[in-house]
């Protein structure tokens, strides 16, 4: 499989979760969070607080899906019906079989409720057994206590950290990138069992 037959109309979903492809139509849909919530941007590096930011945030996502290089999904709660959030893979490297997910925020209604878990097995599950990844990667702000503690939650291996990695939303400070990982052998031998009796 290469980058362009990555699969355009891919939904993803359980009996808790729905994820499909983000659209423009979803700034309607995510606008509440966008405007209400402004704790849920401190450590997104392309941050989406307000109706223009979200504009610029979905449009950019759906730029990125149209030259291939990443795949957004707009996260659906299924069991309130409410639009929770968004994520996404990026990076995506059919040739080395290695992806990035993140680009990942939930309103905070959906936050500790066990759907990001449910998210994350439907995405791991979409990349190692659909797409054939070897390696799927998550980086976070090394200061998200939150993020990492959710990522070692549910199977990820710390690899190290990226000094000074990348400029912040607060673009005069710097940010230091904490690298996790799962391998598809570890998937296969362990994280997939243990992930799906959190559910």
């Amino acid at each position: 499989m290469t980058v362009s037959q990555f699969p355009q109309n891919t939904i993803l979903e359980d009996d808790f979760v729905l994820l499909r492809p983000l659209e423009l139509t979803d700034i309607d849909n995510l606008l509440d969070i966008s405007l209400n919530e402004p704790e849920t941007w401190k450590y997104s590096l392309v941050p989406a607080d307000g109706k223009d930011n979200l504009i610029n945030y979905i449009q950019l996502a759906i730029k990125a899906r149209e030259n291939k290089t990443e795949f957004p999904f707009a996260v659906i709660d299924k069991k309130s019906g409410k639009y929770a959030g968004s994520t996404r893979f990026y990076d995506i490297n059919f040739p080395f079989r290695t992806v990035q997910l993140g680009y990942t925020w939930y309103g905070k209604d959906f936050r500790g409720t066990g759907l990001n878990k449910h998210c994350k097995f439907l995405l791991l599950q979409f990349a190692f057994e659909t797409l054939g990844m070897e390696r799927v990667e998550f980086r976070a702000d090394n200061n998200n206590e939150r993020s990492i503690a959710a990522m070692k939650s549910i199977g990820c291996k710390v690899e190290g950290v990226l000094r000074s990695n990348m400029p912040t939303y607060e673009s005069e400070i710097r940010r230091d990138s904490i690298i996790l990982s799962i391998l598809k052998e570890e998937w296969f031998n362990g994280v997939k069992e243990n992930l799906s009796k959190k559910l």
